[in-house]
């Protein structure tokens, strides 16, 4: 009978033992927690000022990989929606607004300066450095985060490790996940676990309606 038991649980950080579980099985849900589990991230960037050193792609690029807050109740995938805009709308995508300026002295600028429209997605740390600007440079721009997964972009996968790793009994496995800070570990595994099944039964359906 399969068998898992919690070894180590935490917000950020969830470790399990799996016995009498297919390998293939447990690996799969290893790399949906990559690839499958679908977390916010910054999309699209209007820049309206930006007197920095750092170019704008560059720029474009660091807002992208800001673990943000996911709220997977609250919005649904782009393709899903039927605004079909680049930009979305209020159901698919959020707006942070960053506006800085350097006065007299060097600032940093950092990702807790990012003002989002929706408390519930945010960056989940604020000490995150942007880039330094110089005495009377001016940042402004327009930031929206949308639902994405990793097997798309890397800025979407909510994990930085998804590992399963062998014990000295052969029935048995550690499956060790560890979040961004976009979703909790717990319910990372839960999605994934729910994705994986869901496709497994859509699966069997199809085979069912085409094998006779």
């Amino acid at each position: 009978m399969a068998t898992i038991k919690i070894l180590e649980s935490s917000d950020s950080h969830v470790k399990l033992l799996l016995k009498d579980i297919d390998r293939v099985y447990a690996n799969a849900l290893r790399r949906f927690a990559i690839s499958e589990v679908p977390c916010m991230a910054i999309d699209e960037i209007v820049i309206h000022e930006n007197s920095s050193v750092l170019y704008d792609e560059i720029l474009a690029h660091r807002l992208g990989l800001i673990p943000l807050t996911t709220d997977l109740e609250g919005y649904i995938l782009p393709q899903d929606c039927d605004c079909k805009t680049s930009l979305g709308c209020t159901k698919c995508r959020v707006l942070l607004v960053l506006d800085a300026i350097a006065a007299e002295e060097i600032k940093t600028i950092y990702s807790g300066d990012l003002v989002s429209e929706d408390t519930r997605v945010k960056p989940y740390v604020d000490n995150i450095p942007l880039i330094k600007l110089a005495p009377n440079q001016k940042i402004k721009l327009e930031a929206y985060a949308k639902l994405g997964k990793g097997r798309n972009h890397a800025k979407w996968q909510p994990v930085t490790i998804s590992t399963l790793t062998d014990t000295d009994n052969d029935s048995e496995f550690h499956l060790t996940i560890e979040s961004t800070g976009s979703l909790p570990a717990n319910e990372i595994l839960l999605q994934a676990t729910s994705i994986l099944n869901t496709k497994l039964k859509d699966m069997k359906q199809t085979i069912q309606e085409n094998v006779k």
